[in-house]
């Protein structure tokens, strides 16, 4: 929920604040009238219609991100946004190549992090894995065009 209480020298209400694609909504809803706090019932309506605001707006949210949730999965050159080829250099000294996956989870609400080894699962398996955790942390089900389309973006690994 975006809706917060403020209560400070400049202002006492309810500001609902949320994002919709890329532009910022801020709007505020005054728990004050004539100089005045407002209690009781009257501050009740008040929040009431900031949470109103707050359920268009989420809809508002979760509408374009359905809507274009195939576009942020990709860069400009189609390889996916989130997962990456990367040598990492062990503690003895030897590169190991891997796919690191580091995505916001929907599913933890967290930034998850994980990776997967050439070496140890091969290009085509440790590609799949990877994919099969980026799907699961944006909630993108397997037999979906857009998981068919990530599996087809393994970047060249030779």
């Amino acid at each position: 929920m975006s809706v917060k209480l403020l209560d400070n020298k400049a202002f006492y209400g309810f500001r609902v604040r949320r994002t919709v694609a890329g532009k910022l909504y801020q709007e505020y809803f005054s728990l004050k009238t004539g100089g005045s706090r407002l209690e009781g019932k009257k501050k009740k309506e008040i929040e009431k219609e900031a949470l109103a605001r707050d359920v268009v707006l989420e809809a508002q949210q979760k509408r374009y991100l359905d809507e274009t949730k195939e576009d942020r999965c990709f860069k400009s050159d189609g390889t996916v946004r989130g997962i990456s080829y990367l040598l990492k250099t062990e503690k003895s000294g030897n590169l190991t190549p891997i796919f690191q996956v580091g995505v916001a989870s929907k599913v933890e609400n967290k930034t998850v992090c994980t990776s997967f080894s050439l070496n140890a699962h091969g290009s085509d398996d440790a590609w799949n894995r990877a994919v099969e955790a980026y799907a699961k942390h944006k909630t993108i089900r397997k037999n979906t065009k857009l998981y068919q389309r990530l599996l087809k973006a393994m970047p060249n690994v030779s």
